[in-house]
């Protein structure tokens, strides 16, 4: 699906250009590849919504790519590919186990008493592992408190996603929620939006071809849920990406100039928390269960690990899911060891809650990919001129009784939080 230019809401910026970072490209991975695949040329991945979880093995999506010659072009950076050298492999096809399936297979006809033995078509970057190889425990005993708080409410996961997230939508009503939020937001015409049931995340936005593309998981496209899916990767991942590119930090190069702290755990926190803001129950479910379980991925065999979780749990399937997100990287998941990148999520949500009273949240939106921690210090070199911001927060006084209200929803409070991350 592509939305035509005309329609936007506010006239804003033009077509953006978003240029590629330098390093290996970063793709979406829908299935398991084949021996020594590629990310598509131009291919790139910006960003992933949660751990949604593939809950059917069917080949193709059941929606596709529109075309439009009216999509903005997106400057490829200089890098990797010049100079005819080999490609780096995308990374979430390097990390994603050729034959996952088959051990999938074997690990159930095996009652779960096996721990599988994984393959890469591409062997995965040392610099990757060792920068995802260590797990924290630093906000376990909140990541559990919610966990246990939405099963205290709901009994089950299964019984609080039907409950919160309302019935799954058809293609029409997806594309329709689709065309009424990129109107809000004013960027009608320049995000290609892919429909498709086997992606593994709930979904994605990257670069293909030079043009943002966000590909969405059917299989997630929930009535409640929708919305916020698109707050977190339109509202806050891409919104952000376009205010950097008019930034004097938009470079490498710029941002060490600016002495700019990583854009992570703030980025996926903040898109994390748009993610669930205007829920009427806004559990940070998913964001805890991964943070959980990663940490118990480093102490843990893959087989030990599916077996404690079953204390949150029940489906095998959708547990399974979350060990091998958090086993990849692995080949022999008998040790313990994790790839901790998906911690990120309850990390950045604890911080900026830890903050939130203090931070300017337009300001930290237009200002680009930076950290909050960075906000006061750039606003005086900051382009912020026809700067965007989310719809969702021109009415600030609401958005900031929302955050409130995700703090007491989750069984937080603010000495905790000043406990765990002071000043």
């Amino acid at each position: 699906m592509v939305l035509q230019p005309g329609a936007a809401a506010g006239g804003g910026l033009g077509p953006p250009r978003l240029p590629d970072r330098h390093g290996p490209p970063l793709c979406s991975c829908p299935s398991p590849p084949a021996p020594g695949p590629r990310c598509p040329r131009g291919t790139r991945r910006l960003s992933e919504t949660g751990a949604g979880m593939r809950r059917n093995d069917s080949a193709g999506g059941r929606g596709g790519l529109r075309a439009a010659a009216s999509l903005p072009h997106i400057a490829r950076g200089r890098g990797a590919e010049e100079g005819g050298g080999r490609r780096s492999p995308c990374l979430l096809v390097a990390l994603r186990p050729r034959n996952v399936e088959a051990e999938r297979e074997r690990f159930f006809r095996a009652s779960f008493a096996y721990d599988p033995q994984f393959e890469y078509a591409e062997p995965v970057p040392a610099a990757v592992l060792d920068k995802y190889g260590a797990a924290s425990d630093r906000f376990v005993a909140q990541a559990i408190r919610i966990i246990r708080a939405v099963l205290e409410k709901y009994g089950t996961y299964e019984s609080f996603e039907v409950a919160t997230g309302g019935r799954l939508l058809s293609k029409c009503q997806i594309w329709s929620v689709i065309r009424k939020y990129m109107q809000k937001e004013g960027c009608v015409g320049e995000v290609v939006v892919q429909l498709t049931d086997d992606l593994l995340s709930q979904a994605v936005m990257m670069v293909e071809d030079s043009r943002p593309t966000l590909a969405i998981n059917l299989a997630g496209a929930r009535q409640h849920w929708l919305e916020g899916m698109l707050r977190h990767e339109i509202g806050t991942h891409y919104i952000r990406g376009v205010n950097n590119t008019r930034q004097p930090w938009h470079s490498s190069e710029g941002r060490k100039q600016y002495s700019l702290k990583p854009a992570n755990p703030t980025e996926e926190g903040l898109a994390s928390l748009h993610s669930v803001l205007f829920r009427k129950q806004p559990f940070l479910w998913r964001a805890a269960l991964l943070y959980y379980t990663i940490e118990r991925a480093s102490r843990l065999s893959f087989s030990a690990l599916f077996q404690d979780l079953e204390q949150y749990v029940q489906d095998a399937g959708i547990r399974w899911e979350y060990c091998v997100r958090a086993k990849r990287g692995q080949t022999d998941t008998s040790q313990p060891g994790c790839f901790s990148k998906d911690q990120v999520y309850l990390d950045g949500i604890l911080r900026i809650l830890r903050h939130r009273q203090t931070i300017d949240f337009p300001l930290l939106a237009a200002l680009g990919k930076v950290s909050y921690e960075d906000v006061n210090r750039l606003k005086k070199f900051g382009v912020l001129e026809k700067a965007r911001i989310p719809h969702f927060m021109q009415d600030l006084e609401r958005y900031m009784k929302q955050l409130d209200h995700i703090v007491t929803t989750n069984g937080l409070n603010e000495e905790e939080l000043e406990q765990l991350l002071p000043d």
